[in-house]
């Protein structure tokens, strides 16, 4: 099979054009293609060659890909087709414009905390519509997250997902993205739904803190921190977060599957409480269908959904902590690559391209004193991390008064408020936000209501808007030079439908919006066209049509005309007797189409017969005929010389006459002449 955007330009099942290369992947890459019988662009993920050479690969692709056909959601890219074509095997699924949520994390870092909900309240109602049919998807990462110029999402790639009880979990149980998968899923453990609900936390907390909450050389250590590990609260990373939204992050990220959100409806409920300003009300977790109960103050022991922790959230959206700390995972411990182990990740096809596996071993016994050790130890970090914690979420008896929350006030305003609660301005830094007003505070350190004693500096950052970037001139480009160009200016590149244009080669951008130099905000969506080089089209037929209509009908077909005369014809005057090429034959748009156009019937010359040849010569010429003598001997004497005995047809507006010389014609003889031309 062709790679490495060597397939452009060949057609596969007969009906999908490939056109050029938009992504790839460990597993596949995928070209955006024209659909040849429904007239439409598509994208076409092709699987790689290494992965059409496994049968159980394959049969996973074609049975997930029938699955992922009959999902329905808005916010899930449409599955049209699947098929092989010599080996090539294929999904055929909706051509989506915009850029990935990954891209826009890299470009802009953290993104805006109210959008970061919108997009997980759409990703939790597409999760909805595949674990309803129970079909998890397995890889949700920002690179799966399709962000659309409308603002919306499409949750795409579910080339892994897995319909409950399709295949031998072990196979593909480890299938993923390190940085993303659940620790189950690390472990090669059975995945639920709740997998899913893990990795949207993850991209959750990348999206809102612009970082990963876990990362390291390679995938193997990834995977083991996603085990064993506690990510940093978001609010420490970025303290513009909401306590809320931190909440709701945590618990997706939750280790044990129990203590997370118990469907993607539940996690979308939350997302939707928090985006309509709700105090968020407690919310079922775990398999069970009990709900956690509303509390009052708890001791301070770890951040929502740290440690395995269940939460709540009271009237006053207070994270407060239900339960106690849930028992460590099981040590992941390296083993021999070669090993074959049920569920480990050394399968074809794991973690990145990682070949190392690892196995869950119980921890070993320690002795009494040891285990007090570990005991104190835990207890001694849980009471650093839960007072951290705690104190980002207003809660706790520590020394100090609670910092005021001067985020969206102007500086003015921050300033009086902050002195009015007895507290100073620290330094004062500006920065770009598209969704603050300009001179509008965005960040504040230490954190709004963080306890501190009076007199400390509060550091603010100041918004100046949306910045802005000029249009660059895409004109001529190839698309992967409009990507680079755009990406360098900080803009989204989007594919429009190619087109065709006879001035611009084909392959090259010819058109572009927003125009070069406009304007726009940065991280802004430019659509641009490539050109499809000129049509080839039929000519259409204007033989017996009056030059008039002729010439609009060729114009109106986006050809040239040009016009000649067809001289006398039996055509009236005016009508197309012929046209060079001819109808039905294809030529480029902007072609020239030669018509040749009718003077109508030649007139009929008058006889000039018995007359002097001065007089035939004056009748011809009034006529508008040339006349061409020619001296012979008459056929009798009845012609005297000097007078026409004979004349001929019109040729070319001449006309030949025959002038007696005067002598009588011998008998069976013939006549002779001679010529003049007058």
């Amino acid at each position: 099979m062709a790679t490495n955007g060597s397939m452009t330009g060949r057609v596969l099942g007969e009906r999908y054009l490939i056109e050029d290369r938009i992504g790839i992947g460990g597993m596949a890459e995928v070209y955006r293609a024209q659909d040849r019988v429904l007239s439409r662009l598509v994208a076409v993920k092709v699987m790689l060659p290494q992965f059409a050479a496994d049968a159980d690969f394959t049969r996973r692709f074609r049975q997930e890909a029938a699955a992922a056909a009959n999902l329905s959601s808005p916010y899930i890219v449409n599955v049209y087709d699947w098929g092989e074509d010599q080996n090539t095997y294929y999904i055929v699924m909706e051509y989506v414009r915009g850029s990935d949520l990954k891209t826009a994390i890299t470009q802009r870092g953290a993104i805006n905390q109210r959008k970061v909900a919108e997009i997980g309240s759409q990703v939790c109602q597409a999760l909805s519509a595949a674990h309803n049919q129970d079909i998890i998807h397995r890889d949700i990462k920002p690179q799966n997250i399709m962000i659309r110029p409308d603002g919306n999402v499409k949750v795409m790639d579910f080339g892994i997902a897995h319909a409950k009880n399709s295949l031998n979990d072990q196979t593909v149980s480890v299938l993923g993205t390190a940085h993303y998968i659940s620790p189950e899923q690390a472990q090669g453990k059975e995945l639920t739904a709740a997998s899913d609900i893990y990795s949207l936390g993850v991209v959750l907390y990348e999206a809102a803190t612009g970082k990963l909450p876990f990362d390291g050389p390679d995938a193997v250590s990834v995977a083991m921190m996603q085990v064993n590990d506690q990510p940093v609260p978001p609010r420490e990373i970025n303290p513009a977060i909401s306590p809320d939204l931190e909440a709701i992050i945590m618990c997706a990220m939750a280790k044990n599957p129990q203590n997370r959100f118990a469907t993607a409806n539940d996690m979308r409920a939350a997302l939707n409480d928090f985006l309509a300003g709700r105090p968020l009300k407690s919310f079922s977790v775990g398999s069970g269908s009990a709900k956690t109960q509303l509390i009052g103050a708890a001791a301070p022991m770890a951040a929502a959904g740290m440690a395995g922790a269940t939460v709540a959230y009271n009237n006053a959206a207070e994270t407060r902590v239900m339960t106690g700390v849930a028992p460590q995972p099981p040590v992941a411990t390296m083993v021999d690559a070669t090993q074959t182990l049920p569920g480990n990740l050394g399968r074809s096809g794991g973690i990145g391209t990682s070949q190392t596996n690892f196995r869950a071993e119980p921890p070993k016994k320690r002795n009494g004193k040891l285990i007090a050790g570990i005991i104190i130890a835990i207890v001694a970090a849980l009471a650093v991390v839960g007072g951290v914690a705690w104190a980002f979420l207003g809660g706790g008896s520590g020394n100090g008064e609670p910092v005021p929350n001067v985020i969206g006030l102007t500086l003015d305003e921050a300033t009086a408020e902050l002195q009015k609660e007895g507290f100073d301005v620290g330094s004062i830094t500006e920065d770009y936000d598209e969704e603050a007003e300009p001179g509008t505070i965005i960040k504040q350190d230490p954190a709004a209501e963080t306890k501190r004693e009076l007199g400390t500096k509060v550091n603010l950052t100041v918004s100046q808007g949306a910045e802005m970037v000029k249009v660059p001139d895409l004109q001529n480009m190839t698309a992967e030079e409009a990507k680079a160009e755009l990406d360098k200016a900080g803009l989204v590149a989007s594919a429009g439908d190619p087109e065709y244009n006879k001035d611009v080669e084909k392959g090259h951008v010819f058109k572009q919006d927003p125009a070069k130099d406009t304007e726009v905000k940065k991280g802004s969506v430019v659509t641009y066209v490539l050109s499809l080089g000129p049509d080839i089209i039929a000519i259409p037929n204007v033989v017996g049509s009056d030059q008039q209509s002729a010439k609009k009908a060729l114009e109106d077909a986006g050809f040239v005309v040009n016009v000649q005369s067809a001289g006398y014809s039996d055509y009236p005057e005016g009508q197309v007797t012929s046209q060079d090429p001819s109808a039905s034959s294809r030529l480029e748009q902007g072609g020239t189409v030669t018509i040749y156009v009718s003077e109508g019937p030649e007139p009929q010359a008058p006889s000039v017969i018995g007359m002097t040849e001065q007089q035939a010569i004056d009748a011809l010429s009034n006529a508008g005929y040339h006349a061409l003598i020619q001296t012979g001997t008459p056929p009798t004497a009845a012609y005297p010389e000097g007078t026409v005995y004979w004349q001929d047809e019109p040729d070319n507006g001449t006309v030949t006459i025959y002038v007696s010389n005067g002598e009588v014609p011998e008998s069976n003889g013939d006549a002779s002449t001679s010529s003049t031309n007058s």
